[in-house]
């Protein structure tokens, strides 16, 4: 609910048409070439990253490198002494939060296994304490209790692998109370305004219910009952806690906010609806008890206000920062504001705001050596598939390049139900830097258009999945944007299997490819799936296939099972502990490639899991590809170190 964190956020995009003529007009950039920045420049830890605002206002965390590796410091607002509270010398601390005005709460995992352990520790750096040390257990954050300075509610699976119960926890001691026992299913938890823990969301695996009891003294009663295809989701409570807010898209194609009637167990009232696009985010004042907007996005992010306070707010800082996209963060009291800038061009600074006495300063600048006027602008995009879809993406061209008969990256998102949003992406900035164009396209599946453009994606990989991407690159051709001799095709998780998926089905479209983490084979993959993803297994047979029901359908979607057909160079990357793509996904591309004579360069970090988050792991990694491409693509590269 309201104070529920998520590492992942669901974002959607607008249908934003350009015509062949607007494309190619407003793509031109006259500017010289860019210096070849080091590569180590894109993917380098930054000096401080992720700052968080006290309650009170009065101190800043972050994260900052020490020993190589990103660690919490804390420093109070006007002062330069700077303190250091962890010290994360294998990984990077995975995520933190300020439990109180005094405590600083952070999550880690061991090697990528992605099993986060959570600590606390006090502002000064004193006081460390380990809350949960159980191994093989993963720990989210259900609800930071604000209001309550020594607990906090977290749910983890350590009763049973698959299931996630609620537990109190003091955040001192690491004391802790099972509150709620899950009994098959649940898959989310969700508190009141005062704390109380009274949502849940649970599946079959096909149907999804929203269960509700009115006091924590009651049990769990279902309150609604949908298809997965469904969605209503609980928001927010209203501010006396009798009724809540919901995202739904119950009786129409996109989601929309509506609020949601308890006792009679129906939608009421539309707060916003977008025509084209899934609105699913809302924003409250929990000072003022008011509902203050919604954000959605088109192209870029959009928000409506509902709260003139909340608005002026806004208009102020956008008066303050009028070239960029802003995102905030404030003070319990809501008058000191964090203010992160952003842009397609610029990872941006943090900024320091209080709403009193107008003050507004700069805290820091997230990567002063990139300078922005030297980044690729990234342009939205759309075209036609071949069965008469409208396709939105990103195109992404080298500065001071004529757009014509150009080396092409294909970057296709993972997910595969996610979706590329607008923004400074570093590794489509150093493909750009290095000459290359970057297409990103939100192929069908991809979230925040609405349940119809969904679903088309089910049973899909490697079919009209991969048609969408197929038909971005012959648009990209047609237009004479690319060189349709130095195609390549890159993509991380998801991606990984399109670019595998590229090689083997179009094996004549693409001069060579990047996997990275990906899929190779479909009966591996879903057979090693985490077990607390299997509450959701039937979902995901529905949607991706059933190893036994659609045994001739998935064995022509594995690309593993015809690498007969890929003959260009191909470049796999993969972590060792990955919980979600194992390594075998990778090892078995890898064989039956070498049976054929095939190149293919293997990078496996043994310290990692989904994705490398190590600093020296991210070089190994982008420099080994930076060669790659330029052997078969063309594009700069620098010297071999």
């Amino acid at each position: 609910m309201h104070k529920s964190r998520t590492l992942l956020l669901i974002i959607v995009l607008v249908f934003f048409t350009f015509c062949s003529e607007q494309v190619m007009s407003e793509m031109k950039d006259n500017s010289a070439v860019p210096p070849l920045y080091p590569m180590e420049d894109f993917f380098k830890n930054p000096e401080k990253i992720a700052f968080r605002l006290s309650p009170n206002g009065e101190y800043l965390a972050f994260l900052s490198p020490w020993k190589n590796r990103l660690n919490v410091h804390i420093q109070k607002i006007g002062e330069d002494k700077v303190v250091r509270v962890t010290e994360g010398t294998e990984r990077d601390i995975g995520g933190f939060f300020w439990a109180n005005n005094d405590r600083i709460a952070f999550v880690q995992d061991t090697g990528g296994d992605e099993n986060y352990h959570l600590f606390a520790v006090d502002k000064d750096g004193t006081d460390k304490k380990e809350l949960t040390p159980f191994e093989k257990v993963k720990v989210n954050l259900v609800d930071d209790l604000e209001d309550n300075e020594n607990e906090m509610l977290i749910s983890m699976n350590k009763r049973n692998p698959q299931l996630f119960d609620v537990y109190r926890i003091n955040i001192n001691s690491g004391e802790m109370e099972m509150i709620a026992e899950n009994p098959g299913g649940v898959v989310g938890w969700g508190t009141d305004h005062d704390g109380n823990l009274r949502i849940a969301t649970a599946t079959d695996g096909v149907n999804q219910n929203v269960l509700y009891r009115k006091t924590e003294k009651d049990p769990f009663q279902v309150l609604l009952t949908t298809s997965f295809k469904d969605t209503l989701s609980p928001l927010e409570f209203t501010f006396d806690n009798n009724n809540f807010y919901v995202a739904s898209n119950i009786g129409r194609d996109k989601i929309a906010i509506f609020e949601y009637n308890i006792e009679k167990k129906e939608q009421g009232k539309l707060l916003f609806e977008h025509p084209e696009v899934d609105v699913d985010n809302l924003m409250i004042s929990k000072k003022r008890k008011v509902i203050t907007g919604v954000s959605y996005l088109t192209d870029k992010r959009q928000y409506h206000f509902f709260d003139d306070d909340r608005k002026q707010l806004q208009a102020e800082l956008l008066k303050l920062l009028p070239d960029y996209e802003i995102g905030i963060s404030w003070s319990k009291d809501e008058r000191k504001v964090l203010v992160r800038s952003y842009s397609d061009r610029s990872l941006g600074a943090y900024y320091f705001y209080n709403r009193d006495t107008k003050e507004f300063k700069k805290l820091h600048d997230i990567s002063p050596w990139l300078d922005e006027e030297k980044m690729a602008p990234q342009k939205p995009i759309s075209y036609k598939s071949r069965d008469g879809l409208t396709i939105h993406g990103y195109l992404t061209l080298p500065l001071g390049a004529e757009p014509k008969n150009l080396p092409v990256v294909v970057n296709p998102h993972g997910g595969p139900w996610h979706r590329d949003s607008w923004g400074f992406n570093p590794e489509v900035q150093f493909l750009a830097n290095r000459g290359y164009a970057v297409l990103q396209m939100n192929f069908r599946g991809s979230t925040g258009y609405g349940r119809d453009f969904w679903t088309a994606s089910f049973k899909q990989w490697g079919k009209t999945m991969q048609d969408d991407i197929t038909d971005g690159v012959k648009w990209l051709i047609e237009q004479g944007i690319a060189d349709p001799k130095k195609v390549g095709i890159y993509g991380a998780s998801y991606g990984g299997y399109a670019t595998l998926a590229g090689l083997v089905y179009t094996p004549d479209l693409y001069a060579c490819g990047v996997d990275y983490v990906g899929v190779s084979n479909m009966f591996s993959f879903m057979k090693a799936i985490p077990p607390y993803w299997k509450p959701m297994l039937e979902m995901m047979y529905e949607m991706v296939g059933h190893p036994e029901k659609d045994k001739e359908f998935l064995t022509e979607v594995s690309p593993v099972f015809h690498a007969d057909k890929i003959k260009v160079p191909l470049f796999i990357a993969q972590g060792a502990n990955d919980p979600r793509v194992p390594q075998a996904e990778s090892d078995q591309m890898v064989e039956a490639l070498k049976k054929r004579g095939i190149e293919v360069p293997y990078m496996v970090k043994d310290n990692e899991g989904h994705g490398f988050m190590n600093e020296e792991n991210r070089f190994d990694f982008y420099r080994a590809m930076e060669q790659f491409l330029a052997k078969h693509l063309g594009g700069r590269a620098e010297e071999k170190k």
